[in-house]
């Protein structure tokens, strides 16, 4: 009986949720053809999407067949910027509601760019719905979701990878190896950092949404309130917490998660976390814009979040980045290259490659979100291993999600290093969210 494309997809993709770290079966010789081809929608056209742009030329063998967005404009600004790069844009189909989406068996995956409070939500819908998930940090808005969405591609064998693209970056995969192969000695400590120089921002005035803005649809999973000036375009995420997740969950995932990477951590026993609101004091941003965050782990080792959105000072020399300190040197890390010194400050090494993709600019894609990508596509097709799979990309997000807790209840606590979960009463109970009622996931 002949394999259709959805068929072959299909099992290869149980077959590699089966066995997460088992190298690809050596048999598989498929050739590229019309029954490898991956049908995929693009969930959220604001700035993340030109990272899938790469994706879709003929060699990764995928065709678009969706664009979503619950804004219009957005939605035809994908569609000028894609008109000469693919031949086929006329016959994308638009759709401003993914559950119309998923209800197409067409669709193998979802390439997912929304507001954060969508991002587990959605991850689950499409899930439920048979979908892949290509999922841009962070993966969940709090840590219940974390712990939702983990369960539901371990039930649903599904291959989920979150946006956390320097997995894919050759130089961090060459430099980790070798901190892990004893290059620094013993680590003991990561320090991941953020510097930026975010502006005010408006107060939020209530009015009458965009013409062309589902402003019903941009809320989704959240509660509902009347629609804020803006909001729409970047803003949710300093309007409070029904939206966005701060900067530790806007950026500060990334250097995290090389951070625990490095060091081989998982869930700390005790966070401690500093953080207030430095810059433009009066204006619209209601969440903290300066987050210093410790997570102790056992024998004394330890991994920091330094982020500053609003100051542009490179305390450590460059805007983002990462260093590890060890028993016999250190290492400096970031998306564009490494720097590896012994005890005494002398470089023994440096990187040899050049990633474009760095630095703190807004949006965007570049080298290792296309390598990223194509390692997710790789992996439907049973040819390659995810290298941010959604179990492990979730505890960095999870780092994040402690952060913030920390400081929104105003206390430092000590965590299960089995569960990840919060050894205090009061922060579990903000544990998870509040949902609009019919939006909630389990």
């Amino acid at each position: 009986m002949a394999t259709s494309r959805r068929d072959f997809i299909k099992t290869s993709a149980v077959v590699a949720a089966a066995a997460p770290f088992a190298s690809p079966a050596a048999s598989y010789k498929r050739i590229l053809g019309a029954n490898d081809r991956i049908n995929l929608a693009f969930m959220g056209c604001g700035r993340r999407v030109g990272a899938y742009y790469e994706s879709l030329q003929e060699k990764y063998n995928t065709r678009l067949l969706y664009l979503c967005d619950v804004k219009k404009s957005r939605v035809s600004d994908v569609q000028k910027e894609l008109t000469d790069q693919i031949d086929y844009t006329s016959k994308v189909k638009v759709e401003e509601d993914i559950r119309k989406i998923l209800d197409d068996k067409k669709v193998d995956a979802i390439m997912m760019a929304t507001p954060d409070h969508w991002h587990a939500p959605g991850a689950c819908m499409a899930m439920d719905a048979d979908k892949h998930v290509y999922l841009e940090k962070p993966c969940a808005h709090n840590p219940r979701e974390g712990e939702v969405l983990v369960a539901k591609q371990k039930s649903t064998g599904k291959v989920v990878q979150m946006g956390n693209q320097q997995r894919s970056s050759d130089h961090t995969i060459e430099i980790v190896n070798e901190i892990h192969n004893g290059a620094i000695g013993v680590p003991y400590k990561a320090v991941a950092f953020y510097s930026n120089k975010r502006g005010e921002v408006p107060r939020p005035v209530k009015q009458t949404p965009p013409a062309d803005l589902n402003w019903e649809l941009f809320q989704g999973p959240a509660p509902r309130q009347e629609y804020i000036h803006n909001v729409w375009d970047y803003n949710w995420h300093w309007y409070g917490w029904k939206w966005g997740t701060a900067e530790a969950g806007n950026n500060g995932i990334h250097e995290l998660d090389v951070a625990r990477w490095a060091l081989k951590a998982d869930y700390p026993e005790r966070v401690n976390v500093n953080a207030m609101k430095t810059a433009f004091l009066e204006d619209g941003w209601e969440m903290y814009d300066m987050m210093y965050a410790s997570f102790l782990y056992e024998g004394g080792i330890e991994i920091v979040w330094d982020g500053k959105s609003r100051n542009g000072y490179k305390t450590y020399g460059t805007g983002r980045g990462v260093l590890i300190y060890g028993s016999d040197g250190s290492v400096f890390v970031n998306r564009n290259t490494y720097v590896l010194r012994d005890r005494g400050g002398v470089v023994v090494k440096e990187s040899e490659t050049m990633s474009k993709e760095s630095g703190t600019a807004l949006g965007g894609g570049g080298d290792l979100s296309t390598r990223h990508v194509d390692n997710f596509l790789q992996t439907i097709r049973g040819k390659e291993e995810l290298t941010a799979p959604i179990h492990d990309g979730a505890i960095s997000n999870h780092l994040a999600m402690l952060a913030n807790l920390s400081y929104k209840t105003g206390k430092n606590f000590e965590v299960d290093t089995a569960t990840g979960r919060a050894k205090d009463d009061e922060v579990m109970k903000q544990w998870g969210r509040s949902y609009e009622p019919g939006w909630e996931i389990e």
